[in-house]
């Protein structure tokens, strides 16, 4: 999501995905695919970094979750206590990766 501003006043988030396009005459008109239109406080140059940096950052996070591998690295495992894990337990592994 993107943070904008209407060019009343208050601020809104939207979603850059429904976007059709964006105008500027003389205010920035914002166009969705459903036909909703929003006036907004920002340039369309401002509006069209806002949406970059955006999806700059999903594609960024989807890297980072992207092993060398190709597979999908699994979050950190929390480190357990002994109040987790009694002394007599003993763990199994149950994917490949794990053991």
């Amino acid at each position: 999501m993107i943070l904008l501003t209407r060019f009343n006043g208050p601020a809104f988030a939207l979603n850059p995905d429904l976007i059709e396009r964006v105008e500027q005459t003389p205010d920035t008109v914002v166009t969705l695919v459903d036909g909703t239109k929003y006036v907004v406080a920002e340039s369309v140059a401002e509006f069209i970094e806002l949406v970059r940096q955006y999806r700059a950052s999903v594609i960024a996070a989807a890297q980072e979750r992207m092993s060398p591998t190709g597979r999908t690295r699994r979050p950190p495992r929390p480190e357990r206590t002994e109040r987790d894990t009694p002394t007599d337990a003993k763990v199994v592994p149950i994917n490949a990766w794990d053991r």
